[in-house]
Formats: structure tokens, sequence, C-alpha cells
């Protein structure tokens, strides 16, 4: 029996084209590329601007995560090599993994097996630089804002107000609360402070929704940054941050070029995580990528009831775009997770425990055909100890609600792995839908919040913090009323409650806390202890990564 590789392995073992090759496959000139090396590039995307969005967009969504693991951006990258393997122009839309999960837990995000986009250990890591110029752009703000104050504060700020933090791309949970401005006069004015992750930043949002410079640097103008002793919002624009901001991700805001391991054009570009922020790639790459390609293969992160919903509720409505079919994946093994089983024990047959599960794949079904009114295909990513009988069984109920259910095998074969959920695809996409939202974006902010909890996780109802609904009274008498919603709630449940596994019943979801991101254009919404700088684990995965004598780095999955 052959030794299983490693995701890492494979990828090294790969052999990739250069760069112009790729973009060659894709229709695009060598003139429009900045290489960063031979195997990852910048794409203009200004000179393709006025090509028309020609492709069909599939959306890669999936149950709640487990510590068993779904599968997305696996999925994601097979379906993208089963569709070219079928002879289809297609690429793939991917969002950059963040640091802080690649040394914490969660791992990276190139997904795994024979199905990656590669390099991917230039990609899980540094990559183009794109996280650590959002970081530059956040902080240089947040130095401004503290400069102003110490310079005269013409603007009267009240420090107490600030609501801007400081970000770095790492799980550092010792910099969520701190306090600066320590040491004299010279040396600012002391306050309470503290530190988002790089991709919790608002500026993550702005870089992946606006469309162009000149859209990104009006959204940068427009965040809200503190508020004055009379309480009226100072912006960005307000101590004239946006422009040099801007002249920090003038480069970063054009989409990467690289590859997977069957050579298929993926751009890879931005990365806000969805339980905290939006989740969604960049508006300027997934737009690229459908003036280049007839299907373009996109993901929105963790479950479909955060992913899923802020791509579709948030990201479409922006943009006008709507998906032409969706693919929920989904594991045997984290539905029986879902019914209870230990994931000691996940690897041996339990039908009853699946039956259990189930409904958590079922409400997501549910949910992307009711509510969203769009064509599903679920996509049961394989493992070796699946049987027959459970397989069967899912097929079963996912049929009773009309959708069809696909055996992906792309982990392990690649592209070829995949041609039945590719062929499954083309089929939905020629079928006839109508994106609709959870939410009349007009409706109150409360009414707004109560709709997607109630729809979308089925609670009962919310609950709001005396504090959270003053916060949500003063957005709208503020003018923030009609922006859309941005859930931050755990990934692990449909409730607030990430215990609460499967798909449960007689919940209310409680709001504490509410602020605006007026540049991203939504109103986020802190649910249970999300927290937006999150903590690494007891052994993190940091702990066995190295780099070998001749430079190849070593233990990144």
């Amino acid at each position: 029996m052959s030794e299983v590789k490693s995701d890492i392995e494979i990828a090294q073992s790969s052999e990739m084209l250069p760069i112009f090759e790729v973009a060659k496959r894709a229709g695009i000139s060598e003139d429009l590329l900045e290489p960063y090396g031979r195997y990852k590039a910048k794409l203009d995307a200004r000179a393709l601007a006025d090509k028309p969005l020609r492709g069909k967009l599939v959306l890669v969504t999936a149950i709640n995560p487990t510590p068993a693991g779904e599968g997305k951006t696996t999925t994601s990258v097979g379906l993208a090599d089963a569709l070219t393997s079928l002879g289809q122009s297609a690429m793939l839309a991917l969002r950059e993994p963040s640091l802080g999960p690649v040394f914490g837990v969660k791992g990276g995000a190139a997904g795994g097996g024979y199905a990656q986009v590669v390099p991917m250990e230039d990609i899980n890591l540094h990559f183009t630089g794109d996280f650590h110029a959002i970081g530059a752009a956040n902080n240089l703000c947040a130095a401004m804002l503290d400069n102003h104050i110490k310079q005269g504060n013409s603007l009267n700020i009240d420090p107490r107000r600030i609501v801007w933090k400081r970000c770095v791309d790492m799980n550092d949970r010792q910099l969520r609360n701190v306090v600066d401005g320590l040491g004299g006069i010279a040396d600012g004015m002391p306050r309470q402070d503290g530190f988002d992750i790089t991709v919790a930043s608002e500026v993550m949002a702005v870089f992946c929704l606006a469309s162009g410079i000149k859209d990104l640097k009006e959204r940068l103008g427009r965040m809200v940054i503190a508020y004055t002793y009379d309480r009226k919002p100072v912006t960005v624009s307000d101590i004239h941050a946006e422009g040099a901001m801007t002249a920090l991700l003038k480069d970063a805001i054009q989409p990467n070029l690289v590859q997977t391991l069957e050579h298929t054009p993926a751009l890879v570009h931005g990365g806000p995580f969805a339980n905290i922020a939006h989740g969604c790639n960049t508006v300027e790459a997934t737009k690229t990528a459908l003036r280049l390609a007839d299907y373009v293969v996109t993901e929105a992160g963790f479950g479909a009831d955060l992913g899923a919903e802020k791509f579709l509720d948030i990201k479409c409505r922006a943009t006008g775009l709507a998906p032409s079919a969706v693919v929920l994946v989904a594991t045997v093994r984290a539905l029986k997770y879902n019914g209870g089983v230990a994931k000691a024990d996940l690897n041996q047959q339990n039908v009853e425990a699946l039956k259990e599960g189930i409904p958590n794949l079922l409400r997501h079904v549910d949910n992307i055909q009711t509510v969203y009114g769009l064509p599903v295909v679920v996509a049961i990513n394989a493992f070796p100890t699946d049987t027959a009988e459970e397989l069967a069984l899912v097929e079963e109920e996912c049929k009773k609600r009309g959708v069809n259910v696909v055996l992906s095998e792309v982990w392990a074969k690649g592209g070829k792995g995949g041609q039945a959920l590719a062929e499954e695809v083309m089929r939905l996409c020629q079928t006839e839908s109508k994106l609709t939202f959870a939410y009349d974006v007009k409706e109150s902010l409360k009414q707004k919040i109560t709709d997607i909890a109630t729809k979308i996780y089925h609670a009962d109802g919310v609950e709001f913090t005396p504090s959270a609904a003053k916060q949500l009274q003063q957005l709208e008498e503020l003018g923030f009323g009609e922006l859309p919603i941005c859930m931050a709630k755990t990934q692990y449940s449909f409730t607030d409650d990430q215990t609460k596994l499967g798909a449960p019943e007689n919940f209310r979801i409680t709001v504490r806390e509410v602020r605006v991101s007026a540049g991203a254009g939504f109103v986020v919404c802190l649910t249970g202890s999300i927290m937006t700088m999150p903590g690494l684990p007891k052994v993190p995965a940091a702990e066995h990564i190295d780099v070998l004598d001749d430079g190849r780095i070593v233990g990144l999955f």
C-alpha cells in the first residue's frame, strides 16, 4: 500500500506552469501581468473592465463546520478542474488565507490532496503581501487619528469614543485589550485601545467590496473611526487619511493570478472571515474572472448560514451578481458529528447518528432553495470510511427535497473525481432562477436582524441587550438604517452557542453590540461570545512548521 502524502508533499511534487502560460490559457496577455516570481502575478484588472461579464457564477458553500472538516475549498478547486477537464472554460475566485488560522488550528485555504491551488506555501504565508498592505493602511489610519488628538484635536474627538482599532494578521489574544500612549506628553494621550485580526478590519471588507481605485478611496473615506464629544461621527476623510491609505493599497487591489495542480487559472484575492466579517473574496477578482471564463467557481466562508448569507445578502446585493448554481458541501463524518458522535468514533458506521445530523444539511438546503430561490446540489466530499448505506441515506433524504446528491472524489482524484459534480453544476446553470434576499434593505435594522435570525438560523426571535438597542437607535438617527447586516456569530451552530449542533429549535439569538462599517456599507452585529481577535489553541499548528536546510517548508498541512 502506497504511503499517503500530505498536502504540502503533493503540492511540492507537482509541476507548475510558468504564470505566463497560465495567463495564456485564460486569454490574458503578458503585458497585463506583474509577476511575483515564476508562479504568481498581479493582474491589471483595470485593463479588462470594459469586457462583459460572460461567465456563470457557481457558489460553493457548506454545512456548519466541524473538527471533522468539510473540504469546501478542496471541492471548489476540484470542481473548477473538473469543468476544465470536460472542455469548459473555467476559473476560480477564492479568498487568501489569514496567517492566524495557518499558525493556529483551522489550517490554510489552498485546498487539499489533489485539488489544490499552488504554490500553496506562498499562498498560505506572505503571498503577494496584500494582507500586509491592508494592515499597514489600517494602522496608518490609527496613527493619524491619535496624532490628530495629540496635535490639538480640532475635530473635538472624544478619546473614549474611538471605535477604530489597530490590527495584526495573527491570532494574538494578548492584544485584544491594551492601554497605549503611556510615557508622557510627547508619547500621545493614554487611552484604552485594542487590536483586531487583519481579516476582521473594515479595511479588509472595503478592499473586498470595492470596484476599482476610485471606489476604494471613497469607501475608505466614509469609514467611521470615532465620535465627537457631542456624539457626531468622525470619518477617515475628516482626518484626510484616505489618499495615503489608498496609496498603500493601489497594488494590492489588483487580483492575484495562480493555478491549480491541473493548471486551471485561479484568482486568489482578499480574505475576510465569515464569522466576524463578510467572508467573500474581492469583487475585483470575481468580476475579472467572470469576464474571462464561462464558469467561475467561488466560495463563501464557513457554513451557508454565515458565508452564503453574506455573499448573497451583502456582496450580490451590492454588485448585482447572482449565482447560477450553488454547491453545498458536506461529509458523512461531519453529519455524524452533528448527530452526536465523538470525533474519535467518526470512522465507524453509525446510521442512527447520521439520521440525527442530516437535518443540519437539510436546513441549509432549504434556505438556499426557499429563501434565496437558487438551484443547489449537495456534494458529498468522499472519505474511505463512508459506507454505501450511509451515502444512500444522505441521497434519499436530499431527494425528498428535490435536490441531487453527487459524490465528490476530488481530494483523491483531482478533476476526474469531480466530473459528475461538474456535469450536475452545468445542468443547474441552465435552469432559470431569480435571486431573492433574506430581507428588504429598507426595513429597520432590528427587523433585518430578526429576518436573518428567523429565516436563516430558524430562531424564534432576537434579544437585544440594552446597549445594542441604544446603538441601533443611534445608527438609524445618523442615517445608517438602510444598510445591510453583517452578523458576527459562531460558525459551529445555527445558534449563537457553538455547542448546539445539528438543526436546533426553540432558541433566540442575542445581539450584544452593534457597530457601523460605513465604508464597507453594512452594520455589524456581534452575537454570543464572538471575538474579532482569535487566540491560539493549546498546541498551535505553528509548532509543527519548519524550514529544511534546502529552504523547503515542511509541516504546513
